[in-house]
């Protein structure tokens, strides 16, 4: 059975097609800069690899351009868009209302459609996606797969806000958590590794958006991001935790008004605010010439994951493996070991030359004589999505 997973962004579409249930995939690539005349086209297949650009004007151009390829005679993985027995699409917010896996009817898009308050820069581009999906695959099942699903399993007295009860009961305001069909992909393969009973894991997605997640047994015990994907570690654009006061402060002192201080914690703040850059790649670049700021920048972004990994120490009473992933926690050994350093105490010693050591394989990369393991495991958040809307519809 062959699987369309769609990933879309607010200017960008991540795609694979899979065949299930054996998880080869087929065919992938990333459509970046729609919306633009400079649009970036990236497709690979076993024996073809694409690299154009060209002009996007909306999200439904840029999946008339997949289905294209995907049909193309030359390049393409199939004979009709009929071959596509299901489409799974990652949804960023799914609320206290979606708990699983779950078949797209009109009314579950507008439930999704009325979550986009609480994921602006996510849920919209989410929906697009399914909208356009629905009329070139239209004879697929549609999937949608929420991020905030893995982490339902966070208890009462970790996901609840000390606000008034009336805030819970009938706003339903509460933690939900995100990237959650990352932290569930690489802690099932970290348990696997560990082999133990009741596994106790951190997982650490860095990417520009980022999260970290206390996992024990395989379940989300407690999680970085909250009731929207905004607060917990230093972002690229996104500020972290932040004081509430501050926020009062921009409001009643400054006389921002309240969607002006949603764009600069979400949109001009973290890294970005504090280097002009959102790149991690640009910003270890400028730290490597002296840039003081941006050393700063770099110094809190990892003293924030630090207290974090020390505060779910405390909740799981103890670790046996760190993993790091995405995009940045795979890919950049000075992140990793600003992280893990003078952490002995804890029993985490980062071993230098594995860590530099550069590889898109699943990899250890402590000392021998640490007593925590810290893993590198590339993310596969479209093959966890495969998985599950392959469980669905079979």
């Amino acid at each position: 059975m062959k699987l369309l997973i769609i990933n879309s962004g607010s200017s960008s579409i991540k795609f694979q097609v899979l065949e299930m249930p054996s998880g080869k995939i087929i065919a992938k690539g990333l459509l970046e800069r729609i919306g633009s005349d400079k649009a970036i086209v990236n497709y690979k297949t076993e024996k073809e690899e694409l690299h154009n650009t060209t002009s996007i004007a909306n999200h439904q151009q840029g999946l008339e351009i997949i289905a294209n390829l995907l049909l193309d005679s030359r390049v393409g993985v199939i004979n009709s868009v009929n071959d596509i027995k299901a489409v799974g699409h990652r949804v960023v917010h799914g609320g206290s209302v979606f708990t699983t896996t779950t078949l797209i009817t009109p009314e579950v898009k507008n439930q999704i459609d009325s979550l986009s308050f609480l994921a602006p820069l996510h849920n919209p581009a989410n929906l697009k996606g399914i909208e356009v999906a629905e009329k070139i695959f239209n004879k697929a099942k549609q999937i949608a797969v929420f991020d905030t699903a893995f982490h339902q399993t966070i208890p009462e007295k970790a996901h609840r806000y000390a606000i008034p009860n009336e805030f819970y009961d009938k706003h339903n305001i509460r933690v939900y958590g995100f990237h959650g069909t990352s932290h569930l992909y690489v802690s099932k393969i970290a348990s696997k590794i560990l082999a133990k009973k009741i596994a106790k894991i951190i997982t650490i997605h860095l990417g520009n958006g980022c999260s970290i997640t206390a996992v024990e047994n395989g379940k989300s015990l407690d999680h970085s991001l909250g009731f929207g994907p905004m607060n917990g570690l230093i972002m690229g654009t996104r500020s972290g935790d932040i004081d509430q006061s501050v926020i009062l402060y921009l409001a009643e002192k400054l006389g921002y008004s309240i969607k002006e201080i949603g764009e600069i914690l979400q949109k001009k703040s973290g890294m970005l605010g504090l280097t002009g850059k959102s790149d991690l790649r640009d910003i270890e670049t400028e730290a490597k010439n002296g840039n003081k700021m941006v050393k700063l920048a770099l110094e809190m972004n990892a003293y924030r994951i630090k207290k974090y990994i020390g505060a779910y120490i405390a909740v799981l009473n103890g670790v046996d493996a760190l993993i790091f992933t995405a995009g940045i926690g795979e890919n950049s050994s000075l992140i990793r070991e600003m992280v893990c350093s003078n952490m002995n105490y804890l029993g985490i010693e980062l071993d230098i030359a594995k860590n530099k050591n550069r590889s898109n394989e699943i990899r250890e990369i402590q000392t021998k004589a640490s007593k925590v393991k810290i893993m590198v495991i590339p993310t596969d958040e479209e093959l966890e999505i495969a998985q599950q809307a392959y469980n669905l519809v079979t």
